[in-house]
């Protein structure tokens, strides 16, 4: 199919007049690395979420590992992770030595199955890691009457930092959050992220493991143009969030609210268009929930799915696949053995899905394209594969 027009996955929705003051106003400071405009952000991340800490942090991931090393998990432990998902979720937990326990998803939602969580844990379970998977936020307090008091729960927010279940916020029932601002994220300074905890002494640690384990940045060691010794309390990692790129947060904190009704009437045209399409699947609604929409998946037959894809992609349509099952990848596949079968509905799910454009920007114009294009392809590809209502597996 020859494209008519070009619409990317993402666009992002930087560069205005504030955003460039505000990287300008730190290139005329002292620091370019981590100091008070930071700590300036993770106080207004406190006041959005009502979190007694956070702290800034260079990405999803490095953040992850920081907070897994401030929790002192490590070799022995375990970590009950969902196997739909990105890879970094069960890759920070082989990063610090522990064991990825993975459980399948939930059949309509794709969310972490709180009944698998159950039969996961053991003696050594240590924490658990549920995902809020494209902007929709597992049930943390319904979770937590499940894990108990003893097993740490790190609520992995990289799709979700406007979302809300049932009136709360991720972090109200947790240990930890962690935020992503990564490039396609609905807030973001390129690469980046945030924790948020109300255990003081987590965080208090996790000062330290941002840093090298040190027990003061380079703005502490200078304050008053006097040297300070400093000390390594613990072993850390490197996952400091410069000012530089701090800068280009508050604005996007203080219009969250906008930017998420922009995403929830497009998604509502989304929705309005496939709704009761014999072959596309949209992901179920959480009851109670209000979504980040952060992502817009649907699913067709397996056996169409990578056509479908490829047909949007040559028309234009930036479509692309998250996620496939991590258990399914190579590295997981191969060291612990698994098989389609292990997670049944994870796996099912990753072979058929695929997200459509979502962002602020994406002119109705282009959505109407993209609707048009994707239904046209899912006809193309079920005629040229002979998928039929009655054999959508």
């Amino acid at each position: 199919m020859e494209a008519k027009k070009m619409v990317p996955f993402y666009r992002h929705s930087l560069g205005a007049d504030a955003d460039i003051a505000a990287v300008s106003e730190v290139l005329k400071g002292t620091f370019l690395t981590s100091a008070g405009l930071g700590r300036n952000v993770e106080a207004q991340i406190c006041g959005f979420f009502g979190a007694k800490r956070a702290k800034l942090t260079n990405s999803w991931t490095n953040g992850a590992v920081a907070t897994l090393l401030a929790m002192d998990i490590g070799p022995g432990d375990e970590v009950i992770v969902p196997a739909m998902t990105f890879i970094a979720t069960s890759n920070v937990v082989e990063i610090v030595g522990a064991t990825p326990v993975f459980v399948d998803a939930e059949p309509g939602t794709y969310l972490m199955d709180r009944a698998k969580v159950a039969e996961a844990i053991t003696p050594k379970t240590k924490a658990v890691m549920p995902v809020h998977l494209y902007g929709q936020m597992v049930d943390i307090e319904a979770l937590r009457d499940i894990v108990g008091a003893d097993v740490a729960i790190i609520e992995d927010c990289a799709h979700c930092f406007e979302g809300t279940l049932n009136g709360h916020r991720p972090g109200a029932f947790s240990d930890a959050a962690i935020f992503s601002f990564y490039a396609t994220k609905n807030i973001t300074c390129g690469e980046g992220g945030a924790v948020i905890s109300n255990d003081e002494d987590l965080m208090e640690r996790l000062q330290q493991t941002v840093l090298h384990g040190m027990s003061a940045g380079a703005d502490r060691r200078f304050e008053g143009q006097i040297y300070r010794h400093w000390d390594m309390a613990r072993l850390g990692t490197k996952a400091n969030l410069p000012d530089i790129l701090a800068s280009l947060l508050p604005r996007q904190i203080d219009e969250v609210d906008i930017q998420l009704a922009e995403r929830k009437r497009l998604v509502a045209r989304y929705r309005a268009a496939f709704q009761g399409h014999n072959l596309i699947e949209m992901v179920d609604e959480v009851p109670g929930g209000v979504s980040a929409e952060h992502l817009f998946v649907v699913g067709v037959p397996g056996a169409m799915r990578d056509l479908v894809l490829k047909k949007l992609n040559q028309a234009g349509v930036g479509a692309t696949v998250n996620y496939r099952a991590v258990h399914g990848l190579e590295y997981y596949r191969e060291k612990y053995g698994f098989t389609r079968e292990t997670f049944p509905v994870a796996a099912d799910w990753g072979d058929r899905t695929f997200s459509l454009p979502l962002f602020p920007g994406l002119l109705d114009d282009e959505q109407d394209y993209v609707i048009e294009t994707t239904l046209q392809v899912v006809a193309e590809a079920a005629d040229e594969t002979g998928q039929t209502q009655d054999n959508r597996e």
